[in-house]
Protein backbone atom coordinates (compact mmCIF):
# COMPACT_ATOMS: atom_id res chain seq x y z
CA UNK A 1 0.00 0.00 0.00
CA UNK A 2 1.15 3.51 -0.76
CA UNK A 3 0.59 6.58 1.35
CA UNK A 4 1.38 10.19 0.55
CA UNK A 5 2.93 12.73 2.87
CA UNK A 6 2.68 16.39 2.05
CA UNK A 7 5.98 18.22 2.39
CA UNK A 8 6.75 21.83 1.61
CA UNK A 9 8.66 20.56 -1.44
CA UNK A 10 5.68 18.61 -2.69
CA UNK A 11 4.20 15.12 -2.35
CA UNK A 12 6.35 12.17 -1.31
CA UNK A 13 5.23 8.56 -1.62
CA UNK A 14 6.44 5.67 0.44
CA UNK A 15 5.39 2.11 1.12
CA UNK A 16 4.09 1.22 4.56
CA UNK A 17 3.69 -2.30 5.93
CA UNK A 18 0.10 -3.41 6.52
CA UNK A 19 0.49 -3.35 10.30
CA UNK A 20 1.28 0.38 10.25
CA UNK A 21 -1.77 1.32 8.21
CA UNK A 22 -3.89 2.10 11.28
CA UNK A 23 -1.02 4.16 12.71
CA UNK A 24 -0.90 6.20 9.54
CA UNK A 25 -4.55 7.11 9.94
CA UNK A 26 -4.44 7.56 13.72
CA UNK A 27 -4.78 11.33 13.55
CA UNK A 28 -7.51 11.28 10.90
CA UNK A 29 -10.56 12.88 12.55
CA UNK A 30 -12.79 11.57 9.78
CA UNK A 31 -11.91 8.02 10.82
CA UNK A 32 -12.87 8.81 14.40
CA UNK A 33 -9.46 7.92 15.78
CA UNK A 34 -7.66 10.29 18.11
CA UNK A 35 -3.93 10.80 17.99
CA UNK A 36 -2.31 10.41 21.42
CA UNK A 37 -0.06 13.38 20.64
CA UNK A 38 -3.07 15.67 20.40
CA UNK A 39 -4.78 14.67 23.64
CA UNK A 40 -4.03 14.86 27.34
CA UNK A 41 -4.02 11.10 27.62
CA UNK A 42 -0.51 11.23 26.15
CA UNK A 43 0.78 12.72 29.42
CA UNK A 44 -0.59 9.81 31.40
CA UNK A 45 0.56 7.23 28.85
CA UNK A 46 4.07 8.66 29.01
CA UNK A 47 4.06 8.24 32.79
CA UNK A 48 2.66 4.72 33.04
CA UNK A 49 4.23 3.51 29.81
CA UNK A 50 7.85 3.82 30.84
CA UNK A 51 9.60 0.65 31.94
CA UNK A 52 10.23 1.70 35.54
CA UNK A 53 6.61 2.71 36.20
CA UNK A 54 5.36 -0.64 34.94
CA UNK A 55 7.64 -2.48 37.36
CA UNK A 56 6.74 -0.22 40.30
CA UNK A 57 3.00 -0.60 39.67
CA UNK A 58 3.39 -4.37 39.30
CA UNK A 59 5.38 -4.70 42.54
CA UNK A 60 3.08 -2.42 44.52
CA UNK A 61 0.19 -4.59 43.35
CA UNK A 62 1.52 -7.14 45.82
CA UNK A 63 1.17 -4.73 48.72
CA UNK A 64 2.85 -1.81 50.45
CA UNK A 65 6.61 -1.57 49.95
CA UNK A 66 9.43 0.52 51.34
CA UNK A 67 11.71 2.46 49.02
CA UNK A 68 14.66 0.17 49.75
CA UNK A 69 12.54 -2.91 48.99
CA UNK A 70 11.51 -1.51 45.62
CA UNK A 71 15.07 -0.57 44.75
CA UNK A 72 16.30 -4.05 45.63
CA UNK A 73 13.50 -5.73 43.67
CA UNK A 74 13.88 -3.69 40.47
CA UNK A 75 17.12 -4.73 38.83
CA UNK A 76 19.03 -1.88 37.21
CA UNK A 77 17.09 1.10 38.59
CA UNK A 78 19.08 3.89 40.22
CA UNK A 79 18.02 5.59 43.42
CA UNK A 80 17.36 8.81 41.54
CA UNK A 81 15.27 7.11 38.84
CA UNK A 82 13.18 5.28 41.42
CA UNK A 83 12.61 8.57 43.27
CA UNK A 84 11.57 10.35 40.06
CA UNK A 85 9.27 7.46 39.09
CA UNK A 86 7.58 7.28 42.49
CA UNK A 87 7.08 11.05 42.60
CA UNK A 88 5.49 11.04 39.16
CA UNK A 89 3.18 8.18 40.02
CA UNK A 90 2.26 9.90 43.27
CA UNK A 91 1.58 13.17 41.45
CA UNK A 92 -0.73 11.36 39.02
CA UNK A 93 -2.64 9.80 41.92
CA UNK A 94 -1.52 6.23 41.26
CA UNK A 95 0.74 5.78 44.28
CA UNK A 96 0.32 6.92 47.88
CA UNK A 97 3.37 7.84 49.95
CA UNK A 98 3.21 7.49 53.74
CA UNK A 99 5.95 8.92 55.98
CA UNK A 100 6.13 7.37 59.45
CA UNK A 101 7.53 9.62 62.22
CA UNK A 102 10.36 7.36 63.30
CA UNK A 103 14.13 7.77 63.46
CA UNK A 104 15.23 7.24 60.78
CA UNK A 105 12.02 8.15 58.93
CA UNK A 106 10.25 5.21 57.33
CA UNK A 107 8.48 5.79 54.02
CA UNK A 108 6.00 3.34 52.56
CA UNK A 109 4.52 3.30 49.08
CA UNK A 110 1.24 1.69 48.06
CA UNK A 111 -1.09 1.78 45.08
CA UNK A 112 -4.11 4.03 45.39
CA UNK A 113 -7.53 2.72 44.32
CA UNK A 114 -6.92 4.30 40.90
CA UNK A 115 -3.49 2.64 40.76
CA UNK A 116 -5.10 -0.72 41.44
CA UNK A 117 -7.21 -0.29 38.29
CA UNK A 118 -3.99 -0.59 36.26
CA UNK A 119 -2.92 -3.94 37.69
CA UNK A 120 -4.70 -6.13 35.14
CA UNK A 121 -3.38 -4.08 32.23
CA UNK A 122 0.18 -3.92 33.56
CA UNK A 123 0.13 -7.62 34.41
CA UNK A 124 -1.12 -8.49 30.92
CA UNK A 125 1.59 -6.35 29.33
CA UNK A 126 4.36 -7.94 31.41
CA UNK A 127 2.96 -11.42 30.69
CA UNK A 128 2.78 -10.60 26.97
CA UNK A 129 6.43 -9.50 26.99
CA UNK A 130 7.54 -12.61 28.89
CA UNK A 131 5.70 -14.92 26.48
CA UNK A 132 7.10 -13.18 23.40
CA UNK A 133 10.76 -12.97 24.45
CA UNK A 134 11.92 -15.72 22.05
CA UNK A 135 10.13 -14.02 19.13
CA UNK A 136 11.49 -10.61 20.11
CA UNK A 137 15.02 -12.03 20.43
CA UNK A 138 14.72 -13.60 16.97
CA UNK A 139 13.42 -10.35 15.47
CA UNK A 140 16.26 -8.38 17.04
CA UNK A 141 18.86 -10.85 15.76
CA UNK A 142 17.40 -10.66 12.24
CA UNK A 143 17.37 -6.86 12.38
CA UNK A 144 20.98 -6.78 13.62
CA UNK A 145 22.03 -9.09 10.76
CA UNK A 146 20.27 -6.91 8.18
CA UNK A 147 21.74 -3.77 9.70
CA UNK A 148 25.25 -5.25 9.73
CA UNK A 149 24.92 -6.35 6.11
CA UNK A 150 23.70 -2.90 5.07
CA UNK A 151 26.48 -1.22 7.01
CA UNK A 152 29.03 -3.56 5.47
CA UNK A 153 27.76 -2.88 1.94
CA UNK A 154 27.71 0.89 2.51
CA UNK A 155 31.25 0.81 3.87
CA UNK A 156 32.47 -1.54 1.13
CA UNK A 157 33.28 -4.39 3.48
CA UNK A 158 32.78 -7.79 1.87
CA UNK A 159 30.92 -9.24 4.88
CA UNK A 160 29.37 -8.02 8.16
CA UNK A 161 32.32 -9.32 10.21
CA UNK A 162 34.95 -7.66 8.01
CA UNK A 163 36.20 -5.43 10.81
CA UNK A 164 38.25 -8.05 12.62
CA UNK A 165 40.59 -5.87 14.70
CA UNK A 166 38.91 -4.95 18.05
CA UNK A 167 40.40 -1.46 17.71
CA UNK A 168 38.57 -1.09 14.39
CA UNK A 169 35.29 -2.11 16.03
CA UNK A 170 35.77 0.31 18.91
CA UNK A 171 36.75 3.11 16.52
CA UNK A 172 33.91 2.37 14.12
CA UNK A 173 33.84 2.05 10.35
CA UNK A 174 33.85 5.80 9.64
CA UNK A 175 36.99 6.72 11.61
CA UNK A 176 40.42 6.82 9.94
CA UNK A 177 42.92 4.14 10.88
CA UNK A 178 45.88 5.54 12.81
CA UNK A 179 49.38 4.30 12.02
Amino acid sequence: RWFAIMRSSGRQHFEVPWYLERTMYASDPAAGLASPSSCRAREVLERIGDKWSLYVIHLLGGGTRRFSDLRRMIDGISQRMLTVTLRGLERDGLVARTVHPTVPPRVDYALTPMGHTLLDTVGALIEWADERLPEIDAARAAYDRRSAMLDASLNRHPEPGALRDPADRARGPHQPVRS
